[in-house]
């Protein structure tokens, strides 16, 4: 009883922190909700993650996370650079909200031993996410594809962007494909969370999210090609009906990528590279290049920068930058050093796909929802936890008598 009562303290404090990701701006909802309401929901979802982990973990025992260590790491530039308050108080206030997000994680780190648990909350708690959009399209289609946004899909009910919507179907799609492969779930279930998904997917017109998807599982199904029969089979028919599919809806595909822009809106990545360029023009001193400016909104001269790089190096200066990147490249090279498992693949899916949507968005350097992917990631990787340390930490070791011992010396 209490080692699953201690079960659903984790796994609600996972979706809390999803929760606490969500972010409080985007698109105008069915029923209008005050920013300061949101973010008092997903800071009060954070304070709640913290206090659920620290009470499954009173003793607090940590997993070394070579990951969760990289993240703290982190928050040095990030405290440094906020402290000068350029970016106002607010930033100060976002050092606070990460410190608290990493916190929760140590804790947490607790149970990463490799299986597959937190996948399986991942999958359950974005699905209700993208359920609460499927919903608000229904009750209000053209408040979820509003002309603001180009007809895509949008949060009708809570206020997600389609980007958003976007990355969190993708990868719960990935995800599922390969549970599948590895038979850790049956046809039907997965065709429930997919099918809906590969719709919702399809509506919001996320290039950044299909083509993450796209490489993420060749990538993570390659990994098993020698070792499972289920992905040789799954990795032939994908490419045949790919190559069926390239051929006969060529125009349609390029249609749906394109989205109606002109071929100078897309060459410059919808506007995306002006900004990046002129974010890299602005004169800095040598504390702006070394920790950046502090915490902010991810976004330069009013416009979002929508690159984790560029989005790091302006906030926390080139040591946040050389911190994201080690965090992946170990990552990385600690799936490529592990022999090939379901639990590899579903790691390098993940890594590979922040990897991919690092370039077009923002959040390697802030509480989001890339870091709780990586975080999934670094607990998929994580070694398997001896049999002694598998009995929940508040279980008492039982004490054995002095008459006892004797009689079994005797």
């Amino acid at each position: 009883m209490r080692t699953d009562h201690t079960s659903k303290m984790v796994g609600t404090a996972w979706g809390l922190l999803i929760l606490n990701t969500l972010g409080s701006a985007g698109a105008k909802t069915i029923v209008p909700l005050p920013r300061s309401l949101i973010q008092m929901v997903t800071m009060g979802a954070l304070v709640a993650a913290f206090a659920l982990a620290l009470a499954a973990n009173l003793r607090l025992r940590f997993r070394a996370s070579s990951y969760v260590f990289l993240l703290t790491l982190l928050l040095v530039p990030s405290v440094i650079s906020s402290a000068h308050l350029e970016s106002g108080f607010g930033a100060l206030f976002r050092c606070a909200r990460l410190a608290l997000f990493v916190a929760t994680l140590w804790l947490l780190s607790r149970w990463w031993d490799g299986s597959f648990t937190f996948v399986r909350h991942h999958i359950r708690v974005y699905f209700v996410v993208l359920g609460s959009v499927a919903a608000g399209l229904v009750m209000s289609p053209g408040a979820a594809m509003p002309e603001l946004y180009g007809g895509r899909l949008v949060g009708a009910l809570w206020p997600l962007t389609p980007p958003q919507i976007g990355q969190y179907a993708a990868v719960i799609i990935g995800l599922t494909v390969l549970l599948l492969l590895g038979r850790r779930t049956d046809r039907a279930s997965a065709a429930f969370v997919i099918v809906p998904s590969l719709v919702l997917l399809a509506l919001t017109h996320t290039r950044t999210a299909t083509l993450g998807l796209v490489v993420g599982l060749v990538l993570a199904i390659g990994s098993l090609v020698l070792t499972s029969s289920a992905a040789r089979r799954f990795f032939t028919w994908t490419v045949v009906l790919a190559t069926v599919a390239a051929v006969a809806l060529g125009s349609l595909l390029q249609a749906w990528f394109l989205r109606g822009q002109t071929k100078e809106n897309f060459s410059s990545l919808t506007g995306r590279a002006k900004v990046w360029d002129a974010l890299l023009a602005a004169p800095r001193t040598t504390s702006e290049q070394l920790f950046g400016v502090g915490l902010g909104d991810k976004s330069f001269g009013g416009l979002p920068i929508d690159n984790s790089w560029l989005a790091v190096y302006n906030e926390q200066g080139l040591i946040g930058v050389v911190l994201v990147g080690t965090t992946i490249v170990v990552l990385g090279g600690v799936a490529l050093l592990r022999p090939p498992s379901l639990q590899r693949a579903c790691a390098i899916f993940l890594i590979s796909y922040c990897a991919i949507a690092s370039y077009t968005e923002a959040g390697l350097g802030d509480a989001s929802p890339y870091l709780l992917h990586l975080a999934l990631a670094a607990a998929l990787l994580a070694a398997p936890a001896e049999a002694a340390n598998l009995a929940p930490p508040d279980v008492p070791r039982r004490r054995v008598p002095r008459w006892a011992r004797r009689a079994e010396v005797s």
